[in-house]
């Protein structure tokens, strides 16, 4: 059951950022591992490099559309634990998981069937689609398997466990470490299966993280058996989420397009700048996985006040983390971007985008944290809502008018920042109103969907 001190929105700074690190660390375990696929096949040359490159894009986002798996069952999980129901908490993730396994079956499906047109609209029909297809059609095999990590992170995230998921990812990024140079390459007698390779590493490692999820579940001996009105529920958040997430998609994919128009200094400077960006994103984004829980935590024990609280709490630490960070990179603002390339264009060009980049990062510490506030309680609709209005009326008109007016990265990053001025606008806002603090164990209410007798059932030890 929750501490006290949690759900009455008293949690201290180190119990938040002790929630905070190793979610951070579940994060970025990713990336890393993805560098060191691209280093082991690099040495294969330039077309097994850009085939990986391709196919991993396609994979890629199966993870970044199905991310309620983890944030949506976050959510309910957490008002489950603050009301003291941890059997619930756990059979959110039962249900997660069996969504996660239907709908990962679905993905290799709909993989086998329209990988060739695929890689061939990304990569051009050529040599590159061949490698990328061959890549694709083993490694999809791996999507049911992210996807019950992802369900996995989001329950033991609900019951504010963060520390057994960085050590079930961890586990399987270290089999696939071991695996891709051995089976790339053929190292001590082992069949070179170069760029496929890289792939059976990736789902072999995918199987490690996902069997060591399922077992936790196992052992928690709560009801294993499908239950469509609780999956039926987390898909309605799922639903709200996606279109989020395809909103930022549109966003990000114009800004690569447009600065591409601009030449190749331009767009070179775009994706250093914007990489940066991303890893500033993350850091921030675990905090806002620990208000995640801790709220969510909070209003199912009923502490309305107390998750008000706590909101504005993490809120503060959060943007001065953020200001931090933004110190640290305007100080080095003559010598970071002089680690990524010597080309004297591509700094010129980033030096126009990088005073925007400093700029925005202490609003996104407070659209970072109130995200995760109103993600835990269940609030998002009104997040859908909010970033498709934020997109349309701030971010993409910019960006084209940049290409029509000739800006330049001035253009595509003055509509990053507003983009962000306009969430921050609307998540304080809306914390402000108190609307979203809804009370109670169970988010199906916020929903409309009918309890389920059978749930009531297992809820009361049944």
């Amino acid at each position: 059951m929750a501490d006290v001190s949690e759900v009455t929105g008293d949690a201290t700074a180190r119990t938040v950022f002790g929630l905070a690190l190793p979610a951070l660390g579940v994060l970025a375990a990713e990336p890393i591992y993805l560098l060191f696929d691209i280093a082991v096949v690099g040495r294969l040359g330039a077309l097994a490099l850009a085939g990986l490159a391709v196919g991993g894009l396609i994979l890629a986002q199966v993870s970044t559309q199905l991310t309620f798996l983890s944030y949506g069952t976050t959510a309910r999980a957490s008002r489950m634990h603050g009301a003291g129901d941890e059997r619930g908490a756990v059979r959110e993730g039962v249900q997660a998981t069996w969504l996660a396994l239907g709908i990962g079956a679905l993905v290799i499906a709909l993989a086998h069937l329209f990988a060739r047109p695929v890689t061939s609209a990304i990569a051009g029909g050529s040599d590159i689609a061949a490698a990328a297809e061959s890549w694709l059609r083993i490694a999809v095999f791996g999507a049911p398997l992210i996807l019950v990590a992802m369900a996995g992170n989001g329950w033991m995230r609900g019951v504010q466990n963060t520390v057994r998921p960085l050590r079930f990812v961890i586990a399987g990024l270290v089999v696939s470490a071991v695996a891709c140079p051995v089976l790339v390459h053929g190292l001590w007698g082992a069949p070179r299966l170069e760029l496929e390779g890289s792939a059976v590493a990736n789902v072999i490692g995918q199987a490690v993280s996902a069997s060591l999820f399922i077992g936790a579940l196992v052992v928690e001996r709560v009801p294993l058996r499908p239950r469509w009105h609780v999956m039926r529920a987390q898909m309605v958040l799922g639903r709200d989420l996606i279109l989020r997430s395809l909103a930022f998609q549109a966003c990000f994919l114009s800004a690569a397009a447009v600065a591409s128009r601009f030449g190749a200094a331009a767009v070179a400077a775009h994706q250093v700048v914007l990489q940066l960006w991303n890893l500033v994103a993350l850091t921030l984004d675990s905090l806002a996985i620990a208000a995640q829980a801790l709220v969510g935590a909070a209003l199912g024990a009923g502490h309305a006040k107390g998750a008000t609280r706590l909101s504005w709490r993490i809120t503060r630490w959060s943007t001065i983390f953020a200001t931090g960070l933004a110190l640290i990179f305007a100080l080095g603002h003559g010598v970071i971007p002089e680690l990524f390339t010597s080309d004297q264009a591509v700094l010129d060009e980033m030096a126009v985008a990088w005073w925007f980049f400093v700029a925005i990062m202490p609003v996104a510490g407070v659209v970072f944290a109130l995200d995760g506030v109103l993600l835990g309680a269940g609030d998002v609709a009104f997040l859908r809502n909010a970033t498709l209005s934020c997109a349309l009326v701030g971010f993409l008109p910019l960006i084209w008018l940049s290409m029509l007016r000739d800006w330049g990265l001035a253009g595509i990053w003055t509509g990053l920042t507003v983009f962000i001025i306009l969430r921050m606008l609307a998540v304080v806002w809306r914390v402000g109103t108190g609307r979203w603090a809804v009370v109670g164990a169970d988010l199906q209410t916020r929903h409309g969907s009918d309890s389920d007798p059978a749930a009531e059932h297992d809820r009361k030890g049944g």
